[in-house]
């Protein structure tokens, strides 16, 4: 299909850029495509051009690839649009988000979804894709947006909320990563399980979970998954992040009766029962790792800086399949073939026992057609009512934007489960008051506020 145009916005990730490039072009129907490139970073764009341009060349040369730092130019006619960006970095903002809470006492893992470092992420990103959705609207109304930008569930809420007309879908790869992570677990090949999720980003849970056995039958995983747990079997070792051994998703799991499709670092910071500056001996028994987003971001930045390297200096670029939900997304709609994805959409009836308009996450049907959720009904309660605790988190959020108003900035910190577990109202009123006059201009206008006077 020659005239099939994909813009990444954030194309300075330039290894994120390459592999979901890669998994589009190595598609035969696609492999025509014009890939358009935008970043507001010249430097990192030109190292992405380089870089997914050997990648088209690898894979025969059929593509074209563009460089844009302007944006609307860069989306004027495209047929896809892959967000993948991170307003304010590590440096200085994702600092910020751990390094003013921790003067609190108030401690996190990752701090890009929820709490109070969700919060000030949501902010500073949610007008970024606001924009977005101004110049889509402009040059590109018809085309389908694939959002990978945390905090996933607050922006696809605000997005569905402002801009109801933009084709949109958050994308995320919890619930199929989960499903490798146990498979893992299990010695079973992943090909074999089947499954079926639902719920909210970070929080949606495997309602079944089974094993394919050779006369064709289905035999339910969660019996096996209990045992292993209850005999210290599982979880076996992290093979991708030594530091993250994900005791905490097994343990909710013999709470719940449901394993949550996001991961053990992840889960601790949602609710109020891990993560305790007086209880050091549940951070050591659960294995969680404090601060990890930052460090995680260290060493990143190094390893795409030396895969960035040796990529630009190779004659090909390896393609290897991502296991990111987008090629998939774009083949089905561009030839028909139908596919199924686990998509973040705000909610239509999809999920009737939350809120309507919250970000659900849904399996979600894709053909030429476009992006169809589908309805998951049944839930257990006590999962509902967990998933309501962050969803409270999140609507505040998604109200503040929506209405300018920085009072509900603090009442969303109020109510987040891990803030509330550790500080007192003064505490969290003094904190969001220091976060929000921290990031300044990384923020709308509306949320500025003046550091306070030192004495």
């Amino acid at each position: 299909m020659p005239n099939l145009v994909i813009t990444f916005i954030g194309a300075g990730s330039a290894v994120f850029a390459k592999n979901i490039a890669g998994d589009i072009l190595s598609r035969p129907a696609l492999a025509q495509a014009e890939i358009r490139l935008m970043d507001i970073d010249g430097e990192r764009l030109e190292e992405s051009e380089i870089i997914v341009g050997k990648l088209a060349q690898t894979l025969g040369g059929r593509a074209t690839i563009k460089t844009y730092t302007d944006q609307r130019r860069a989306l004027e006619g495209a047929d896809f649009v892959v967000c993948c960006f991170q307003v304010g970095g590590y440096d200085p903002c994702t600092i910020i988000d751990f390094e003013v809470p921790k003067a609190y006492g108030l401690r996190q893992t990752i701090a890009d979804t929820l709490g109070i470092g969700g919060i000030m992420r949501g902010l500073r990103t949610v007008p970024v894709l606001f924009a977005i959705c101004e110049d889509m609207l402009q040059v590109a109304p018809n085309a389908i947006m694939l959002q990978y930008v945390n905090p996933m569930a607050i922006n696809t809420w605000a997005m569905a909320a402002k801009y109801p007309t933009i084709k949109q879908v958050g994308l995320c790869h919890s619930v199929q990563g989960t499903a490798y992570e146990l498979a893992r677990d299990l010695d079973i090949p992943v090909e074999e399980i089947r499954y079926r999720a639902g719920g909210i980003n970070h929080m949606a849970f495997y309602l079944n979970f089974e094993h394919r056995q050779p006369d064709g039958s289905y035999k339910d995983l969660y019996p096996a998954l209990k045992r292993g747990y209850a005999e210290g079997r599982f979880p076996k070792p992290s093979h991708w992040n030594p530091r993250c051994p994900n005791k905490v998703r097994y343990e909710m799991l013999t709470r719940l009766g449901y394993f949550v499709t996001e991961s053990s670092e992840h889960f601790a910071e949602y609710t109020p029962w891990f993560i305790k500056r007086d209880r050091p001996d549940l951070i050591e028994k659960f294995g969680i790792p404090l601060d990890e987003y930052p460090v995680r971001c260290v060493e990143q930045i190094a390893r795409w800086k030396k895969e960035a390297a040796a990529l630009k200096s190779a004659d090909k670029v390896e393609v290897k399949e991502s296991h990111e939900y987008a090629s998939q997304i774009v083949n089905s709609v561009v030839t028909g073939e139908p596919s199924v994805i686990y998509g973040n959409h705000g909610n239509k009836g999809y999920i009737p026992q939350l809120p309507d308009g919250c970000a659900v996450e849904v399996p979600t049907l894709v053909d030429n057609m476009g992006l169809q959720p589908t309805m998951v009904t049944g839930i257990p309660p006590q999962l509902i009512a967990l998933m309501r605790t962050n969803i409270n988190v999140q609507d505040l959020t998604v109200q503040a934007i929506l209405t300018e108003n920085p009072e509900h900035i603090y009442h969303a910190a109020m109510l987040d489960p891990h803030t509330g577990a550790e500080l007192d109202l003064q505490q969290i009123w003094d904190l969001t008051h220091d976060l929000l006059a921290a990031h300044g201009t990384w923020l709308p206008e509306w949320a500025r506020v003046q550091a306070r006077k030192a004495g």
